[in-house]
C-alpha cells in the first residue's frame, strides 16, 4: 500500500513538472527584472518592490535587513529621493536557475550611474560606477512570479597596482 501511494505520488510530480514551461518562466522572470529596472530609472520605489511578496525580506548593499514589502518600499523611497535620484540603472540576468518549477534563482549584475553619493562603507566599482551582484529567490504563485527574499552585495574596486 505504501508504495502504491509512493508511485502515485510520483505520478502526480512528475506530470506537474511536465507541464511547467520553463521557457515561458525564463521570459516572465527576465520581464520582471526588466520592470524593475525600469522602476528605479523612474525613481519609483513603489513599483520597484511590486513584485516583493508582503512577508519577503531583503538584505542591502551595506547587509542592514528589511522584512516586508512594506520596510523595501519604504527605505527604496527615501533613497530614490536622496543619492540615488538621478540614478541609472542597468541590469543583466547572469544566471537563472530552477530550484523547482516554481522556485527560482535569480543573479543579476547592476551597473548604477549618476549617483550622488553611496551609504557608509561604499565605493564605487570604478569612476562614476557603482557595480552590484543581487540575487533574488522568487516562487510563482496565483498571480505570477514573486521576490521572497534578497540580497545586494557591492563589487569592491580593483586593488590599486603595486609600485
Amino acid at each position: 500500500m505504501l508504495s502504491a501511494l509512493a508511485v502515485l505520488s510520483l505520478s502526480f510530480l512528475s506530470v506537474g513538472c511536465a507541464t511547467v514551461d520553463r521557457a515561458q518562466a525564463d521570459r516572465d522572470i527576465r520581464q520582471l527584472v526588466s520592470a524593475q529596472t525600469q522602476a528605479w530609472n523612474a525613481h519609483d520605489a513603489a513599483a520597484w518592490t511590486h513584485d516583493f511578496t508582503d512577508d519577503a525580506d531583503f538584505v542591502n548593499i551595506v547587509g542592514t535587513v528589511f522584512q516586508g514589502r512594506e520596510e523595501i518600499e519604504t527605505r527604496h523611497a527615501a533613497i530614490f529621493a536622496s543619492i540615488f535620484k538621478a540614478s541609472h540603472a542597468e541590469v543583466t540576468v547572469r544566471k537563472l536557475t530552477f530550484l523547482a518549477p516554481d522556485i527560482a534563482v535569480v543573479d543579476t549584475v547592476h551597473e548604477v550611474t549618476g549617483h550622488t553619493g553611496l551609504p557608509p562603507g561604499v565605493q564605487n566599482t570604478q569612476e562614476g560606477l557603482l557595480r552590484t551582484q543581487m540575487k533574488y529567490v522568487m516562487k510563482h504563485t496565483d498571480t505570477g512570479w514573486r521576490i521572497v527574499t534578497g540580497q545586494n552585495t557591492d563589487v569592491k574596486p580593483p586593488p590599486p597596482p603595486r609600485p
